[in-house]
């Protein structure tokens, strides 16, 4: 089974609420077996666009990134962080196909 991707860029306007954003997404994050890859760490923009802050989350199917992103306590949480932060997120199933030599 394929793992699968939260890629995610955020500039927060709203420290406090954000923060409890954060705070209340553990619970959902947990139940589908979430996987911080990278949050919120040094970046460099090599080409194009960025928000100031990045995070990779893992999880261990495609279907557990959606289902994550559709439970109920989820979308409570994100209520939290609404006016607090510009986000884009996508949802990417991982690869397991050839690589570079």
């Amino acid at each position: 089974m394929k793992k699968a991707y939260w890629i995610v860029q955020v500039d927060i306007t709203q420290p406090e609420a954000f923060a409890a954003y954060v705070a209340a997404n553990g619970e959902a994050l947990a139940r589908y077996g979430a996987r911080f890859l990278a949050r919120a760490g040094e970046h460099c923009v090599v080409e194009g666009q960025a928000r100031a802050r990045n995070t990779i989350v893992e999880f261990p199917s495609y279907q557990a990134a959606l289902d994550c992103w559709h439970d109920a306590a989820y979308q409570a949480a994100r209520q939290l962080r609404h006016g607090a932060a510009l986000m884009d997120v996508v949802i990417v199933q991982g690869y397991d196909g050839p690589q570079p030599a």
